[in-house]
This record gives C-alpha cells, sequence and structure tokens, in this order.
C-alpha cells in the first residue's frame, strides 16, 4: 500500500486529501485495507434484509452463531453484530443501539438524483423522518432504520467538489 498525500481546494477551503493506491477492496482485504461501518442492531437478520430490499445491499454473511452479517452496499462494507457488554479487547466499552433521538454520527449517501432515490426508497419501505428538503447548497433528507439510525440523503445543488 503506498500513500500520497496533497490539498485539493473547494471554494475557499482547502482540503487534505489521502490517496491509497491499492489493487482491489476486498473484505477481508488481502493487502492494504478497506473500510467497513460497524452498525448495533438487534437481529443481524432483520438488519441485513433492510439494507438488502431498501438499498440493493449484497448480503455477503448472516453470521452463525456469534459472529455478525456482512454486507457490500454501494462503495462500502457494512458489519451488523448485536449488542453487548464489555470483552478483554474493549473493557470499558458497551455496544447498544441507539436511542433514536440522540446519536452521535450517521451514514451520509450522496445521490445524483434525490428525488428518483426518495420515491424508489420510500417504495421499499424506507421511513423518511421528512421529505427531501432545500438547505446548505443542497436538498437532504433523513431516513430512519429499524434500530433507530438516521441516513442522511443528499444531493448537491450549486456547489461540487472534487
Amino acid at each position: 500500500m503506498s500513500l500520497r498525500r496533497g490539498f485539493i481546494g473547494v471554494g475557499d477551503v482547502t482540503m487534505d486529501s489521502v490517496e491509497v493506491a491499492q489493487k482491489s477492496y476486498e473484505m477481508p482485504p488481502r493487502d492494504g485495507i478497506s473500510i467497513a461501518h460497524f452498525l448495533t442492531v438487534k437481529d443481524i437478520e432483520r438488519a441485513a434484509r433492510y439494507y438488502e430490499k431498501v438499498f440493493g445491499a449484497s448480503i455477503l454473511s448472516l453470521g452463525d452463531g456469534n459472529a455478525p452479517g456482512y454486507l457490500q452496499l454501494a462503495n462500502i462494507w457494512m458489519i451488523l453484530n448485536v449488542g453487548g457488554g464489555p470483552t478483554p479487547d474493549k473493557p470499558t466499552v458497551s455496544l447498544s443501539v441507539p436511542d433514536p433521538d440522540h446519536l452521535s454520527s450517521f451514514m451520509n449517501f450522496r445521490v445524483a438524483d434525490i428525488q428518483a432515490c426518495y420515491e424508489l426508497w420510500k417504495g421499499r419501505g424506507a421511513e423518511f423522518i421528512t421529505e427531501p428538503i432545500p438547505k446548505y447548497g443542497e436538498i437532504r433528507c433523513y431516513i430512519r432504520d429499524p434500530d433507530g439510525y438516521i441516513i442522511e440523503v443528499g444531493q448537491s445543488t450549486d456547489q461540487t467538489y472534487g
């Protein structure tokens, strides 16, 4: 794996970028790294089927016994597992599904046509908090998944990046 650091200018903002040269993005990776988003869920199969049905994720594994589920969704990997108390490798950390009204992070889907995604995903069972609303150079809305996580869906309107 090789890293190259550089700067990308966007409007009046300069962002630091990192380019990772890698031959493939697999889970698990044969070399280099792959990034996965981990969600603590109440039921692995229910969550996996939701992401498969609504967003077209590919279920790679539903886990077996104590193993997590793995999904591929667009250009990311997802790991789904039930919560639990501290373990030897994280002795002070407990994992649980979120309080749906008090979150500290969320996924962000950038789309080319938010209205088309809104109609498609709503038809597949996505529960949107609101319809798409213009805000800060984009149109955006949020979906709440079965475990209470929110997913921002946004379409840029007057600013481009990269």
